[in-house]
């Protein structure tokens, strides 16, 4: 009797470890291994696709086990101590501990820490188990099905099938660090940031914007085309507003041999405009760029008012990083002092803020420095101020035409504050 009782502990063992590891693999690892015909992965997959049934088998073997185990005990302090009330009670408190023991806790243990070998093992017995104590098993969940609609429950079926959101897929490159390397990483997670990032987040503001005038003199156009930084120019016609064209600065010099290039020979082979509006999401403009054929779009706000462009590297570089170097009317000047503090562009974009200099500027306002010191304020600062703003201290140092134009940033300042809290 004795190895009758070790051996219904061992099989209620194996159903609590199929239990556990069913429901604590991989789903997507499971996938895969199905994908490539792995025959244990496939008849998993079916198994946890009905859910109910699955855990109907399982359970049944189980309580089945752990009842036969308790009435075999019961029989044995029967046989050998007739019906002792104490002989009785020690019986029970060492076939539940034997339960405990060898068929719930260790097994569970085990199906937790290999829960990928164990479920794809346990599923050709189960899948065969299934199909035999099918009816019985039929028959019980009639009452769970019942039970559940009392309660307003639908269980859905299909359990294999699992969403995962954005927030959750970022959580899983940063988990997989140690598979991933760092600069794959820090890709994966721009692709995901891009879904929530705007034109306006990346844009080059107008008054940063390399154009040239077609009322200009001749030579001044000469000039400004020999020492461009950039390949692509917008031209305008008297005002910045009044766009007309994009010129190809390699196209326009060729056109040089036959002498200087006029404002004619510019609207010659210049190209129309390719105008965004504000707000447009940085991926959806990724790919309208791709089906236009464009890498250079001008921004313009809800009145058709010029607000900045932005460029196919622009936001190549959100997703891969700085690969480019930018035009020195372009690019923010960072320009470290002596006491660890930086000077920086009123006009600089937030966002290249916090990722230059491993800020926490916040990104639901203002895009530019300036934007989010004016917001703080509420007026027009004189120099000399200093202020805290989510945590950075820094002096405003010169005002130009009602705007910030440079600002000392003390980054070391609070890195110490870290330090020392921690």
């Amino acid at each position: 009797m004795l190895i009758a009782l070790a051996f219904l502990l061992i099989l209620s063992g194996f159903f609590s470890l199929s239990e556990t590891s069913m429901m604590a693999i991989n789903r997507y690892r499971l996938r895969h291994l199905a994908k490539q015909g792995h025959r244990g992965a496939h008849l998993t997959i079916k198994l946890l696709d009905k859910t109910d049934r699955l855990l109907g088998v399982i359970l049944l073997g189980n309580n089945l086990l752990n009842t036969a185990s308790a009435t075999l005990v019961a029989i044995l302090v029967a046989t050998f101590f007739e019906h002792d009330d104490f002989a009785l009670l020690i019986g029970t408190v060492a076939v539940t501990f034997a339960i405990l023991v060898f068929s719930e806790i260790t097994p569970k243990v085990i199906a937790a820490t290999y829960p990928e070998r164990i479920a794809l093992a346990s599923s050709y017995i189960l899948t065969p188990l299934l199909t035999v104590f099918y009816p019985i098993v039929w028959f019980v969940n009639l009452f769970v099905s019942g039970l559940l609609r009392i309660f307003g429950l639908k269980p859905q079926q299909g359990g294999i099938e699992q969403k995962i959101s954005t927030e959750e897929l970022k959580t899983l490159v940063l988990e997989g660090g140690h598979f991933i390397q760092h600069k794959h990483q820090s890709m994966l997670l721009n692709l995901f940031d891009i879904e929530t990032i705007t034109v306006d987040d990346i844009i080059v503001p107008r008054n940063q914007i390399e154009a040239i005038d077609l009322g200009a003199d001749d030579d001044v156009i000469h000039s400004q085309l020999l020492t461009c930084h950039h390949t692509r120019l917008p031209v305008y016609r008297e005002r910045m507003d009044n766009i007309i064209g994009i010129v190809h600065v390699r196209k326009v010099m060729n056109q040089m041999q036959n002498g200087k290039i006029t404002a004619e020979t510019l609207e010659k082979v210049m190209r129309d405009p390719y105008f965004i509006p504000s707000g447009t999401p940085l991926f959806s403009q990724l790919q309208l760029f791709q089906e236009n054929q464009k890498r250079i779009g001008l921004v313009v706000d809800e009145y058709g008012e010029l607000m900045g462009l932005v460029t196919l590297e622009d936001i190549l570089e959100e997703i891969i990083g700085e690969f480019t170097t930018h035009a020195p009317t372009q690019t923010s000047t960072f320009l470290k002092q002596d006491d660890g503090s930086i000077l920086v562009e009123g006009s600089t974009l937030l966002r290249e803020l916090n990722r230059k200099l491993d800020l926490q500027f916040p990104l639901n306002g203002p895009k530019t420095l300036n934007g989010l010191i004016l917001e703080y304020l509420q007026e027009i600062p004189e120099s000399g101020i200093g202020l805290n703003i989510a945590g950075h201290p820094m002096e405003i140092i010169q005002i130009k035409n009602r705007v910030v134009k440079t600002v000392k940033i003390f980054p070391e300042l609070v890195q110490t504050k870290h330090r020392s809290m921690e």
